[in-house]
């Protein structure tokens, strides 16, 4: 997971133990916590980019899967995508 989001997004990461990690360079704090099950009705993380078609692109060259491809919505588009370790993001874009 974090080979995807260092590729696709550039951030950083720190180990904290064997089931905590966190990011950074993201422009927002935060970490991923490794669970035994599916997480469900989680809440979406939604990450702004400025290059909607390369980002898409580089989500799938990474690993991830899209779950919803690039769409329309009053404010500009987005799509979702499951990185390597199946939790759902969204990234969206006013351009």
């Amino acid at each position: 997971m974090k080979n995807f989001y260092s590729r696709v997004f550039g951030w950083a990461f720190t180990d904290y133990g064997p089931d905590y990690v966190s990011f950074s360079e993201s422009g927002i704090a935060g970490g991923f916590e490794r669970q035994k099950g599916p997480v469900v009705n989680g809440a979406l993380v939604v990450l702004y980019h400025g290059d909607m078609e390369s980002v898409h692109t580089e989500v799938i060259k990474a690993g991830g899967k899209i779950s919803k491809d690039i769409f329309n919505f009053p404010g500009g588009r987005r799509f979702h995508f499951l990185d390597p370790a199946g939790n759902e993001l969204a990234v969206w874009s006013d351009r």
